[in-house]
């Protein structure tokens, strides 16, 4: 639609707009409340005969909804509105509305918001429709809604207006029903844990908890410099120190990096800690709460993602590092690459893995797992046993302390939670920070930083604890079968537009 059509359009409803004005027609009016839904209506007319008729009827209901059909035949003209619960169809007569609401029904336009009362009857064609003896306008739309062939096609206008793509597309809004169920599962497997759901800070004035680079902001009154949170993990750390022994928070994380399919910088994450509990109790968890969540949202435990079937209701498998990248390196590697640097940044430069000047070797080992064996993780997966130098708060296994008690978990290629043992001898988490603060100063903008509150907290002493955080807008994209971050985020981040409403 050009932009000098679409202006023409307005211009037209604003005066149909100003036309009910001068009738004292309010355009805008407040107190109509429906009482029914046209979900529930239909389902109380399902077994109901097709040649139900209006005149026979003494059932009224009270119904809201965007219009969304308009077809008149002059006197009489039929519409479908849109609610929440989904369409039904109104039959508007000129003879049976009173004058004021049929001069308001003349003035309708798809799009616009209305209330009706009426009762029920079956068309010829047996479908279910309202006569409507009552019609009012409660809201003039003043924007046409997207062509009814083409619709909202365009993804960058489909992100950028989601409250229209909401209206027009109805596989949109079924995505965030999705989500949202998905979100409540979660919360109600947790509480039956006896998990206690808390708040912790979104501006922090040390950010840490996972490795990635972080928004700044200032805060003018202290005088200080801010930042918007990477990871809630330290402050729920310290509430089990505090002596909450099993914790959650679903909010949302904040990281100063690209944008892509599987990433967007503002997301949201699930982070539980439990106290007494090891890596392979998160495992467990982790587990069973994915296919509880998985069989309530999806109602079955295997599941199509792009055209590839994803298996729930398996054991899920479980790979180290290191054999992930012995079983699908092109060249069966030399075992020296795990036991020395030297040997592992040669195998790296030798299938094309870049490696950079202050790259540890576990980070070397990371890449080579990235590049090998990352994308042919489709089934869900546990990658355990991961390098020490990229875990600076897992704590160390006992039978190889090169290595963390830690796992992510891998479904379709791509990353969906990470969880560990957490480290909780004060001095050794200092002296890994410590190596952390090296790393940033040669050049990681990902390495964290110290917090010399965090460690003063392990020095009172936290319990042994298992740690967990999962991507929920990576696990609605699985569950809802969208290939893009994008498709589950419901406002995601865009490039600013120009003054004509465009992308520069």
């Amino acid at each position: 639609m050009s932009s000098e059509f679409e202006q023409q359009l307005i211009d037209t409803r604003r005066q149909k707009k100003n036309d009910l004005l001068k009738q004292g027609i309010h355009p805008y009016p407040n107190g109509y409340v429906p009482a029914h839904t046209a979900q529930a209506v239909t389902l109380a007319h399902q077994d109901e005969p097709h040649e139900m008729r209006a005149k026979d009827n003494t059932k009224n209901y009270k119904l809201a909804g965007r219009v969304m059909f308009l077809r008149s035949f002059g006197k009489a003209s039929f519409i479908k509105i849109q609610d929440a619960t989904g369409q039904i169809q109104i039959y508007c007569k000129k003879d049976v509305l009173s004058e004021c609401d049929f001069v308001a029904f003349s003035h309708v336009d798809m799009g616009d918001i209305v209330y009706i009362e009426g009762v029920p009857f079956r068309t010829k064609t047996g479908e279910l429709t309202i006569e409507a003896h009552r019609f009012v306008m409660l809201t003039k739309s003043l924007r046409p809604l997207p062509d009814k062939w083409h619709g909202l096609s365009d993804h960058e206008t489909r992100y950028r207006q989601r409250y229209v793509d909401l209206i027009v597309n109805e596989p949109v809004r079924h995505v965030f029903v999705k989500r949202s169920l998905m979100i409540r599962e979660i919360r109600q497997f947790l509480d039956k844990l006896d998990f206690l759901e808390v708040e912790t800070p979104m501006l922090q004035s040390i950010y840490g908890g996972a490795a990635a680079r972080p928004f700044t902001t200032h805060h003018h009154t202290l005088d200080m410099g801010l930042f918007l949170r990477i990871a809630p993990e330290l402050y729920l750390k310290r509430l089990i120190v505090g002596g909450f022994e099993r914790v959650y928070e679903i909010n949302r994380n904040f990281r100063n990096e690209g944008v892509s399919l599987q990433h967007n910088p503002e997301f949201t994450s699930l982070e539980f800690y439990m106290a007494y509990a090891t890596d392979q109790d998160m495992m467990d968890i982790c587990e069973r709460m994915l296919q509880a969540v998985v069989q309530s949202v999806c109602g079955q435990l295997v599941i199509d993602y792009q055209g590839e079937s994803i298996d729930f209701s398996k054991p899920f498998t479980r790979l180290s590092v290191c054999d992930a990248i012995v079983q699908y390196a092109p060249k069966k590697p030399d075992p020296q690459i795990f036991t020395d640097i030297e040997c592992a940044k040669q195998f790296a430069q030798a299938h094309h893995v870049e490696v950079k000047n202050y790259d540890s070797h576990g980070k070397i080992l990371m890449n080579l797992f990235e590049s090998f064996a990352e994308k042919k993780l489709r089934q869900p997966t546990f990658l355990t046993d991961f390098p020490l130098d990229v875990s600076p708060l897992a704590r160390k296994k006992d039978a190889d302390p090169r290595f963390v008690d830690r796992f992510e978990l891998y479904i379709v290629g791509r990353e969906h939670a990470n969880a560990f043992s957490e480290l909780n001898d004060p001095d050794d988490q200092r002296e890994r920070f410590t190596a952390q603060l090296a790393d940033l100063h040669k050049g990681d903008e990902e390495a964290h930083q110290m917090d010399e509150d965090f460690v003063r907290a392990l020095e009172y002493g936290m319990p042994p604890t298992g740690g967990f955080g999962l991507g929920i807008d990576r696990l609605a994209m699985l569950l809802c079968n969208t290939p893009s971050i994008r498709d589950v985020i419901l406002f995601p981040l865009l490039r600013k537009e120009n003054k004509e409403g465009s992308v520069p």
